[in-house]
């Protein structure tokens, strides 16, 4: 079979792969939908892309860690009656038996952690081998696209929401309105918040007012934090989300919450530079990190979906057969437009 190789500086190809076979306690699943997340493009930009994370011959892996599909196969020790059944996938893979992995957070495994796209094989390709264990169904009631959202970026944004204990009626600043920004918007919106948006990209803010933002702020043109308490009488904002990993965001999102606040950051990489005193400690302000979400949080995310009845399809403005990849991640770099997805 034929899947996406992240070479680096900007290059990627398609190579060719034996199609998998299931080993004990794994399974095949045949790919339907592939999402890109933002967090292909460091392997897409960086000098040697994925190989020196890779497993493998020479280092290669095949790129994608939004996986939804059917299962295609079962290997030993596996139920059958997997086969054929609607899933997503957890995209991390740890020792199954350690607190972490028993609570459904695997990728937080004390004996360390494969992550499928990044050192193991992942989804843009036809079929993908995983782990029994990392499976998470797909109800009925969602596409296979919106599967795909869930399997990443569409489920860390509701773990971040989960982990900021967001409650109906508080005021929450989005820094960043790519795809996890968007979804934070349209998720957040539904729970009764909210929402004020912001991002230095028209296109981006015009679409999170369509999720639902209340306001929209374009931190090029205004303070975002001086705007900020401008709409909440000078306090501040409860809550604030970085999606974005730019330190001035990150900044500004501690900076923004009133006393008492809470901010988490979401988007990867990059750094921050804050005074602790004024910034935090004696405005009793609460900042906290969140990494994806936990197999129950994936499932508990698609019931959520399904419940308010959200578009999440609509957060795909792009949709490409496998072989246009070269093309898709071209544009997707550029990091103006919506979310791309290969359909199968």
């Amino acid at each position: 079979m034929q899947g996406v190789v992240f070479l680096g500086s900007r290059q990627l190809e398609m190579q060719t792969f034996p199609d998998p076979v299931p080993g004990p306690n794994e399974v095949v699943l045949e790919i339907k939908a592939s999402g890109m997340c933002g967090s292909d493009l460091k392997f897409y930009r960086a000098k040697d892309g994925a190989a020196s994370l890779g497993l493998g011959d020479g280092g290669i892996v095949i790129g994608g860690h939004e996986p939804c599909g059917v299962v295609a196969d079962v290997g030993e020790g596996v139920d059958k009656s997997w086969i054929g059944q609607r899933v997503m996938d957890h995209h991390y893979l740890g020792c199954g038996i350690c607190k972490h992995c028993d609570s459904g957070w695997s990728q937080m495994c004390l004996e360390g952690v494969t992550v499928y796209g990044a050192t193991g094989n992942g989804a843009h390709a036809p079929y993908m081998k995983v782990a029994e264990s990392t499976l998470v169904p797909l109800p009925e009631a969602l596409s296979f696209v919106t599967g795909a959202a869930i399997s990443c970026g569409t489920g860390t944004a509701y773990g971040a929401l989960r982990r900021l204990d967001v409650s109906h009626g508080d005021t929450l600043a989005i820094f960043g309105q790519g795809p996890v920004g968007l979804s934070a918007t349209q998720l957040a919106t539904a729970m009764g918040v909210r929402v004020i948006a912001l991002d230095v990209g028209k296109e981006r803010l015009s679409r999170a007012k369509d999720f639902g933002a209340e306001v929209l702020i374009d931190p090029s043109v205004d303070d975002p934090v001086e705007a900020i308490r401008e709409l909440t009488s000078g306090e501040g904002s409860e809550l604030s989300l970085d999606c974005s990993a730019a330190s001035e965001a990150r900044q500004a999102a501690v900076r923004c919450v009133k006393v008492w606040g809470r901010a988490c950051y979401v988007g990867e990489g990059g750094d921050v530079t804050l005074d602790v005193s004024t910034d935090m400690n004696r405005r009793q302000v609460t900042l906290m990190g969140s990494w994806t979400f936990s197999t129950h949080l994936q499932a508990e995310c698609a019931q959520f979906v399904i419940d308010h009845d959200l578009d999440v399809d609509k957060l795909f403005t792009h949709r490409y057969a496998l072989e246009e990849a070269e093309a898709a991640y071209q544009l997707f770099d550029t990091q103006t437009t919506g979310k791309g997805v290969f359909e199968f």
